[in-house]
């Protein structure tokens, strides 16, 4: 009961937040502190966004089809790259410092290169995603398998437990939790890679309509998205919370 009221209390000090944060920006709109067509009031853009929104969900359907094929795949090579290099550890001292220089490498920058070597179809968008998606992933899992107790991994080796016994009883159940963080920001990143890569060549998709919005100043419009990417970004996340409470039960009653 404790936790529930809690629970209520901090979310009612987060709409109060977003509340008291509309109504600054509605009232330096209508002070026009800021020009209008530069940062047009929360009622503009909520219009924009209803008259805008069949337009946008076709274009959200090809960025969430590329979100989730790319969010797919990273998770799966994530989680293939980090039970490698936690089964062998030359693997790891080899190639852990090289996923970690995978990331330094700015996004916007490698997105040109790509479109220019893979075309403006949904390939060069796709590994993008991957290259954003698997990190975490990767990084969240081995964390996890490299904090189990060794006690009971002798344990169970004691008592003729394989490699396999051993990570399917002890080190996939303990790196659960740190690997649905991971998963939720990648959830998150998967979105934000998608436009990010629509940004610079397209068909379709909520990039390529925020670059047509952008170049006729129509920045109403332009929230609309901004508002509606945040929106995909929040119910992807709590989906992966939702999957995290089936998959984990036994956190549920501590």
């Amino acid at each position: 009961m404790k936790r529930k009221s809690q629970s209520i209390t901090n979310k009612l000090w987060s709409c109060s937040a977003v509340l008291g944060l509309l109504f600054l920006w509605q009232g330096i709109s209508s002070l026009r502190l800021i020009e209008p067509y530069l940062l047009p009031s929360p009622e503009r853009v909520g219009r924009a966004l209803i008259t805008e929104f069949p337009v946008l969900i076709e274009h959200a359907k090809i960025t969430l089809t590329e979100a989730f094929t790319g969010l797919f795949l990273g998770v799966v090579i994530g989680f293939i790259i980090a039970i490698i290099m936690d089964h062998f550890d030359k693997v790891y001292r080899a190639f852990y410092p090289l996923i970690v220089l995978t990331q330094t490498v700015p996004t916007v920058a490698l997105a040109p290169l790509l479109v220019l070597w893979f075309g403006y179809e949904m390939t060069p968008k796709i590994i993008l995603i991957v290259m954003t998606t698997f990190f975490p992933v990767t990084i969240g899992l081995l964390s996890g398998f490299r904090s189990q107790d060794p006690d009971a991994v002798s344990l169970l080796r004691s008592m003729g437990a394989g490699p396999v016994s051993i990570f399917r009883y002890i080190k996939l159940p303990g790196a659960m939790k740190q690997f649905f963080s991971s998963f939720r920001i990648s959830a998150s990143y998967a979105v934000v890679g998608a436009v990010i890569s629509e940004w610079l060549g397209g068909f379709g998709g909520l990039g390529v309509y925020m670059t047509r919005v952008k170049k006729a100043f129509a920045f109403d419009k332009m929230f609309a998205v901004i508002i509606l990417i945040s929106i995909i970004s929040l119910l992807l996340m709590k989906g992966v919370d939702m999957l995290s409470k089936k998959c984990m039960p036994w956190e549920q009653k501590q």
